[in-house]
């Protein structure tokens, strides 16, 4: 019925149903002619290079200035903490609460005298006696009144009546404990009324002002570290401190094969960090780097990273790089020629030492 239809129409417009068929046939024609051509003829790519070779897609890099870090993971610690001790025995008098601040010097904790300061007030006037004896000694010795025995005798006593009073003087002073730096009371095993013995715990005084973060880093990583690098702490929570690279150990620890390290931060704002673990970040001296895409990376048959180039004769090379850095977005190498061409399409088709045909993309 369709088919009906359109001849009628075509008896009608005949002259219309002649041009139709004139355009159906040019475009068939010209359809032909593209797809013979596509056959036949390899696309035009920009180059310098013999025709007939594998065509490569270049760019020029030039090195860049390179900032790297390390990352390690470490533990947190006080600067300083300390756990004062008892030197003498006697009851607790005088207690500080936890969590007390003190200045370097500030008294802390009183233990009882139990008879010290008495002895020191005998020892004390024990030795004014002795010191007499030497002085009226010594106007007899002049006299030849006294013997050169007895003289050194009396010399003798007043050196231990000095001995006897230095020690006494010390007896007092440890009943007595003051802080020997600056910091906070953290812990406090004994109360008020206990009797403590000579090398008891009284107390645990941390400083946490300026902190220490102990980390070990691998034998592969430890060449470029010195004291004195720039380090960030990144806690758990995001929170940050910085600080400088205060030791590095020149020996590496004979089971793990690591080397220590001690990081210096700074806590100005007295956070309570001390003992948790935090992620160290070290920023490293600056280098010259390739930055490309991660796309572009390639291993060698010995499975060492490498990077397509074209050398100065147009022959493609697999070059091995050390990988500094690498992203979902960006890598960061070394060891290219400066400027190198690299790859960046047709080198997965390629081998080592092929010559190519070489097209840069005008940018």
């Amino acid at each position: 019925m369709a088919v009906g239809a359109f001849t009628q129409w075509l008896a009608r417009h005949k002259g219309l149903g002649w041009i139709l068929f004139v355009v159906v046939v040019a475009l068939f024609w010209l359809w032909r002619g593209e797809v013979y051509q596509a056959r036949v003829n390899e696309p035009e790519m920009e180059g310098t290079a013999a025709p007939g070779l594998p065509a490569v897609e270049v760019t020029r890099l030039d090195a860049e200035p390179y900032q790297p870090t390390l990352m390690l993971q470490g533990q947190l610690l006080p600067q300083r903490s300390q756990v004062l001790q008892a030197q003498v025995s006697g009851t607790v008098v005088e207690v500080p609460e936890l969590g007390e601040t003190a200045a370097e010097g500030e008294l802390l904790l009183t233990l009882s005298d139990d008879g010290r300061r008495v002895e020191l007030t005998r020892a004390d006037a024990e030795l004014t006696l002795r010191q007499a004896e030497v002085t009226g000694a010594a106007r007899l010795r002049r006299n030849q009144l006294i013997s050169e025995t007895g003289y050194l005798s009396l010399k003798s006593a007043t050196a231990a009546a000095e001995a006897e009073l230095a020690e006494a003087r010390l007896a007092v002073s440890r009943t007595r404990i003051a802080a020997p730096f600056a910091g906070s009371v953290d812990a406090r095993p004994v109360e008020q009324g206990d009797f403590v013995q000579a090398g008891d715990a009284l107390l645990t005084l941390v400083d946490v002002s300026t902190l220490k973060l102990h980390a070990a880093v691998p034998q592969q990583q430890v060449a470029g570290l010195t004291p004195g690098l720039p380090v960030t702490a990144v806690m758990l929570d995001g929170r940050e401190l910085s600080g400088r690279l205060s030791f590095v150990a020149q020996a590496a620890d004979t089971a793990t094969r690591s080397f220590a390290l001690e990081a210096r931060l700074n806590n100005p704002h007295g956070w309570r960090v001390a003992g948790a673990s935090a992620g160290l970040n070290i920023t490293l001296p600056t280098r010259q780097a390739f930055r490309l895409s991660p796309a572009l990376l390639a291993l060698d048959d010995n499975g060492r990273t490498g990077v397509y180039l074209v050398d100065e004769q147009d022959r493609a090379k697999l070059v091995p790089v050390t990988l500094l850095s690498i992203s979902t977005d960006q890598a960061w190498v070394s060891g290219l020629p400066q400027p190198a061409r690299i790859i960046t399409r047709g080198a997965g088709f390629m081998t080592d030492g092929a010559p190519v045909r070489i097209y840069e993309p005008q940018s």
